[in-house]
């Protein structure tokens, strides 16, 4: 299969990517580095984009920004960093991708654990995750062709820990490989409409 991964060179990005081209071709796709560049953010960058690389397989989501700060000193423009970013990214690939996907294709994409455990500064990420969630349920039913949408919601990964580590207190961090076998499941696999739970 040809598959395009979006946030190719993060950690689970990285990850996702070594896992699949184990088995099939990978195109890699950041917003400055990766076979192709994009900003998912851009609808119609994302539409050049596809047209560029012509008709796929899969496209895998990586990426997405979100900010973490206390409820109290949340302003709504912090809240529409991951809007506008993790969540509106997203279903941007998932809009842009349906034509060029061949049929039973699938559309993968990426929430986290905070959609189900809370945490102190993540009110955000929380918010964010359960729309991606929602919006891959939601779809499920609706895409044509037998193409589908399906969701990875990791823990923690180790390799992110420098950076994410204070937010997550008491969580037991897993390795981005271990995030990557439920890409390779929901590529690979036949379900639709699925949240796979990396934790």
């Amino acid at each position: 299969m040809k598959v395009i991964v979006i946030g190719a060179t993060g950690a689970i990005g990285k990850a996702v990517t070594e896992e699949l081209g184990k088995r099939h071709e990978v195109v890699t796709v950041g917003a400055s580095s990766g076979q192709h560049q994009a900003d998912f953010t851009d609808i119609a960058q994302l539409r050049s984009l596809f047209a560029k690389i012509g008709k796929v397989d899969a496209v895998v989501v990586a990426a997405g920004a979100l900010h973490f700060a206390p409820l109290a000193s949340f302003t709504p423009e912090q809240f529409y960093v991951g809007l506008n970013s993790k969540l509106m990214g997203q279903v941007n690939v998932a809009l842009a991708a349906q034509e060029y996907l061949n049929d039973g294709g699938s559309i993968t994409l990426t929430s986290g654990i905070v959609a189900e455990e809370s945490i102190l500064n993540g009110v955000s990420a929380s918010m964010v995750n359960s729309a991606v969630e929602g919006f891959v349920r939601g779809a499920a039913i609706e895409l044509p062709r037998g193409l589908r949408i399906n969701v990875v919601s990791p823990n923690v990964v180790q390799e992110s820990m420098d950076s994410y580590g204070p937010f997550f207190i008491g969580f037991e961090p897993i390795a981005a490989s271990r995030a990557a076998l439920s890409y390779a499941r929901s590529v690979d696999g036949a379900q639709t409409g699925k949240v796979y739970k990396a934790w």
